[in-house]
C-alpha cells in the first residue's frame, strides 16, 4: 500500500504563495491530528503561518477535555490554537448533523481573513461517502460534484489537501508516528445517515469492488469538472440578464432561455447572492409561481434565509426583512433648522438625514411608518394618493412599510429619500434617507 508523507503537503501547496496564514480545522481526531502533525512537519515549506482552531459543539460530555487534549497537542507542537464554542439550536424538522454544519462554517467564517485559508482534513474515504449520501438526497451536478479540493469560504479559501489520500494511509502514518487521537463515540452511532453509510454499505461496497471509494471519488471529480462547464455557461448568460435594480434578474429575458438554463442560471444567481442553494422544487415554484405571475401580482417563494419574488419585470432575492414598525406606533418627533442633522431610525432602518436649503425656523417634525389613506399635495393644487406615488417611484409593495413618512402636524410632507410633498415651510429642503438610498442602487 502507498505510504503518506507530509512532503505531499508542500507540493500541494506550491499554488499557494500569497496565502498568509494556514489555519487547520482541528477535531483531535485521527484525521485532523495526522494533518497537524504533518502539516507541522514541513511548516517551513508552507506558504503561510501555522494556526488551528478546535470547534466545541457541546454535543459530547467530554467536549471539554477534548479542547484540553488539542491545547495540549497543539502547544507542544508550537502552533497557535483558537478554541470556539458552538451553540447549536436546532428549529423543527432541522437535523442536528446539518445545524453543526452550518454553525462550523459561520465559526470558520469568523477567523478567516483575506489571503488565509482554512485546511481540513476530509479524505478519499470522506469524498466517496459524501458523493453516495448526494446521490440518496437527488442531488444535481453539483451536489455529485461533493466536495471541491478548493473553494472560497468568506474572505479566504477552504482547502482539502487529503482528498485523494485513502483514510488507511492517514491510520497507518498515524500508528508509525505513535500520534494520540481522540475517539468521538458518535462517530460508531448508525442513526446518523453519514456513519450508517460508513459502517454498513460502504464496507459490502468494498468487499465486492475493492476499489469502491477510489472511483467514487473519480466519478465526483467528473461531475465536478461538468459543474463547472454548466457554471461557467450560466455566468455567461448571467451577465445579459440585469435587471432595473441592482443584484436582480430581467424576468422577460429570463423566460427566454431554455428551462434547464433558467436553473442553471437562478443557482448561480443565488450562490452570488450569498444565499442556501435551492432545492429542485423551489426552482420549480419559481418558474410556476413567480416567473410567470401577472407582473402586477406578489408571490414569493421561501425557503431558509432567502425569499424569491417580483415586482414588474424584476426578479428579486431577498433576505427575511425584519416585522414592520408598527403602524399605530407612537410617532417620532425630530426637531430640524437651519443645520443638517439626523436622525437613528428604530429596526436597524439607517439614518434619516435632514439637508435644508435655505435658513428656516427650527420646528418639530414626526416620523411614522405604514400610515395608509393618505395623500401627497404635490404643488399646483395638485394630490396624490400614498399608493400612486409609490407605484410611481418603483417602490416595491414588500418595502413601503419601512419608508419613513415626515408629517408636519397631520399634513404628510415627504416620503424620506423618495419624492418631497408641497411644503413651502420646508423651503426647498429636503429629506434623504441613507437605506432607501441602498436598496435602490
Amino acid at each position: 500500500m502507498k505510504t503518506f508523507h507530509p512532503i505531499a503537503l508542500t507540493t500541494f501547496f506550491a499554488p499557494f504563495k500569497k496565502t498568509s496564514r494556514c489555519w487547520i480545522a482541528f477535531s483531535g481526531g485521527l484525521d485532523s491530528t495526522v494533518l497537524l502533525n504533518a502539516a507541522a512537519a514541513v511548516r517551513e515549506h508552507l506558504p503561510g503561518a501555522l494556526h488551528a482552531i478546535h470547534l466545541d459543539h457541546g454535543l459530547h460530555p467530554d467536549s471539554a477535555q477534548w479542547a484540553a487534549h488539542c491545547q495540549t497537542h497543539c502547544a507542544a507542537l508550537s502552533i497557535p490554537l483558537v478554541i470556539r464554542r458552538l451553540h447549536l439550536q436546532p428549529r423543527i424538522g432541522e437535523s442536528i448533523e446539518a445545524v453543526a454544519r452550518e454553525a462550523r462554517y459561520r465559526a470558520f467564517i469568523d477567523v478567516l481573513n483575506a489571503n488565509e485559508c482554512l485546511l481540513t482534513a476530509h479524505h478519499q474515504d470522506d469524498q466517496a461517502e459524501t458523493l453516495l449520501l448526494a446521490l440518496l438526497r437527488g442531488s444535481g451536478i453539483a451536489g455529485l460534484a461533493a466536495m471541491p479540493v478548493v473553494t472560497t469560504l468568506g474572505a479566504g479559501q477552504l482547502v482539502r489537501p487529503l482528498l485523494s489520500t485513502p483514510q488507511a494511509q492517514l491510520i497507518e502514518y498515524a500508528k508509525l508516528q505513535r500520534l494520540t487521537w481522540i475517539e468521538d463515540s458518535s462517530n460508531q452511532c448508525t442513526a446518523f445517515d453519514r456513519n450508517y453509510l460508513r459502517h454498513h454499505i460502504i464496507p459490502q461496497l468494498l468487499q465486492r469492488w475493492p476499489a469502491a471509494n477510489t472511483t467514487l471519488s473519480r466519478s465526483a471529480h467528473h461531475c465536478g469538472e461538468a459543474a463547472q462547464l454548466v457554471e461557467q455557461l450560466a455566468a455567461q448568460t448571467l451577465i445579459q440578464l440585469g435587471g432595473s435594480r441592482r443584484g436582480t434578474l430581467n424576468i422577460a429575458q429570463l423566460l427566454q432561455l431554455e428551462l434547464t438554463l433558467q436553473h442553471a442560471v437562478l443557482r448561480l444567481w443565488l450562490k452570488r447572492g450569498g444565499f442556501i442553494a435551492p432545492q429542485t422544487r423551489y426552482l420549480q415554484r419559481i418558474q410556476n409561481e413567480v416567473l410567470t405571475a401577472r407582473a402586477d401580482a406578489n408571490p414569493l417563494v421561501k425557503w431558509s434565509g432567502c425569499i424569491v419574488r417580483r415586482y414588474r419585470n424584476d426578479l428579486f432575492a431577498l433576505s427575511p426583512l425584519p416585522p414592520p414598525p408598527a403602524p399605530n406606533a407612537a410617532p417620532i418627533a425630530w426637531s430640524i433648522g437651519a443645520v443638517r442633522s439626523t436622525l437613528e431610525l428604530p429596526h436597524g432602518l439607517g439614518e434619516l438625514e435632514w439637508l435644508p436649503a435655505e435658513r428656516i425656523e427650527s420646528q418639530i417634525v414626526q416620523i411614522r411608518f405604514g400610515v395608509t389613506g393618505i395623500r401627497c399635495q404635490r404643488g399646483s393644487g395638485q394630490t396624490g394618493e400614498l399608493k400612486r406615488l409609490y407605484q410611481a417611484q418603483g417602490i416595491p409593495i414588500w418595502w413601503r412599510p419601512y419608508v419613513p413618512l415626515v408629517f408636519n402636524g397631520e399634513r404628510l410632507i415627504a416620503l424620506a429619500g423618495i419624492c418631497q410633498c408641497h411644503a413651502p415651510e420646508m423651503r426647498g429642503g429636503k429629506f434623504y434617507w441613507s437605506y432607501y438610498a441602498q436598496l435602490m442602487q
